[in-house]
């Protein structure tokens, strides 16, 4: 039988954060990389949907409430050192601020920086 999970068995760093990573759970894209504390981890377990800490707000931070670029958590994953997150997300519209699917929009190709995905409409 799985032992239950707890947020506070994850390392966190010196100011109480993890790194979460959300990927898409069907096509495997990276979407983007944001920060969690035990409270966020806690929630998002809780509620389906994910929550990050915004460290220039200092606050919780819950994808799409503001954009309606809403992430549903399908599963969460653990790193081997347990200080790292992986979120199989359910992405509704753009990840990107800046209006694009994923924040990976920038590739470094033959030294250059080339922008790979525009914003969508």
């Amino acid at each position: 039988m799985p032992s239950p999970f707890d947020p506070a068995s994850l390392t966190y760093d010196s100011r109480g954060l993890i790194p979460a990573v959300a990927q898409d759970h069907v096509s495997g894209e990276l979407l983007m990389l944001a920060w969690m504390n035990a409270a966020s981890v806690a929630e998002t377990l809780r509620t389906g949907r994910v929550v990050y800490w915004s460290r220039s707000r200092g606050a919780f931070w819950r994808k799409g409430d503001d954009s309606g670029h809403i992430q549903e958590l399908v599963e969460m994953r653990l790193d081997c050192d347990r200080d790292a997150l992986l979120l199989l997300v359910r992405q509704t519209g753009p990840a990107c601020h800046t209006n694009r699917r994923s924040c990976f929009y920038t590739a470094v190709r033959d030294g250059a920086e080339v922008e790979i995905l525009q914003p969508e409409s």
